[in-house]
């Protein structure tokens, strides 16, 4: 029986493996992977609550049990998204259930009438880029910037895989252009920038978004929605967006779980005084931050991330507070 079974799966391991999200239906799967596909998800529902605390190890041996291949999950008609089977962050995208940032694409949804420009700084393997650029989003012209070469294969190949509609770059995103910078860490999704004062092997170029505007990369003449999430340097590659941000422009930035000082809002609001939305899940509305102490309840797990909103384009802030989120 065990044979048998394992030959059943490794005729499925030719096969691509793919997850659709709004018909939960599993295709190219074996019985292993079927059983696995449900671990997953499972594992997904169980520490959703937690902020997904754990989830990482039940992934990882849930992969003990399954060939080693990618799984392309269909986030909706017009967006595939290939991962690892198995991966321990993105793998709670096969919970059809389970909302990935539901703020950014309640942002984002209600913009998809809007002609923007998209700059997906830290993009690691292209999700947002990747919906961004679907058609339930305005097919937006879109840029995805990754400064891990390993991630930015994966992006690379989520390109080609969804028609090459956006441009990407493996580069790190700072304060001006020039230099180099090397990318640490052993989880894909939890990484540190590091500056050289030289190129070495696995470097990657440092930009600035300005110069990219500069170069064409970035369409100026257009609204324009910068979600920055680049391994701590978010302070500096603001300064190098300085000309982008006196346009119609929206920052969407990772406040960190961990920094109780919430350093990055007190940069948006005393260094740039420019105005801050949250998202409050209970209303699933965007508001005005009246006051910095309010990310003390907001922030409820030091291992998660949580968006800030930051603009002084009325037009975003329009659409940021017609927003709204209906969860699965």
């Amino acid at each position: 029986m065990e044979a048998s079974l394992r030959r059943a799966d490794g005729d499925a391991a030719e096969r691509p493996l793919a997850f659709d999200r709004e018909s939960g239906v599993l295709t190219g799967a074996g019985v292993i992977d079927r059983v696995a596909v449900l671990a997953l998800q499972a594992g997904s529902v169980i520490t959703r609550p937690y902020g997904h605390r754990g989830y990482r190890y039940g992934c990882k041996t849930v992969a003990t049990v399954v060939a080693d291949r990618d799984i392309i999950v269909g986030l909706n008609e017009d967006a595939d998204f290939a991962i690892p089977f198995c991966d321990g962050y993105w793998s709670r995208m096969l919970n059809p259930r389970y909302d990935y940032e539901e703020e950014i694409e309640a942002f984002l949804r209600c913009a998809a009438d809007l002609r923007y420009s998209f700059v997906d700084c830290g993009a690691n393997f292209g999700y947002w880029s990747v919906l961004a650029s679907s058609r339930p989003f305005g097919r937006q012209p879109t840029l995805a910037i990754e400064a891990s070469p390993e991630n930015a294969k994966r992006l690379g190949a989520n390109a080609v895989l969804n028609g090459d509609r956006f441009r990407w770059l493996n580069a790190a995103v700072g304060g001006q252009a020039g230099g180099f910078a090397r990318i640490t860490g052993a989880r894909h999704e939890a990484l540190e920038t590091l500056r050289l004062t030289e190129s070495e092997p696995d470097a990657v170029p440092i930009v600035s978004l300005d110069s990219l505007a500069a170069g064409g990369l970035i369409d100026r003449s257009l609204p324009v929605v910068i979600k920055l999430d680049v391994e701590g340097m978010e302070i500096e590659a603001l300064t190098g967006a300085e000309r982008l941000m006196h346009r119609d422009c929206v920052i969407i930035c990772e406040e960190h779980g961990s920094d109780m000082t919430h350093g990055i809002t007190r940069h948006f609001l005393e260094e740039m005084s420019l105005s801050v939305f949250v998202f409050d899940p209970k209303t699933c509305r965007f508001s005005r931050l009246d006051g910095i102490k309010r990310l003390d309840s907001i922030k409820r797990h030091p291992w998660v991330g949580y968006n800030v909103f930051a603009t002084s384009s009325a037009l975003w802030e329009e659409r940021l507070l017609a927003a709204t989120w209906r969860y699965r």
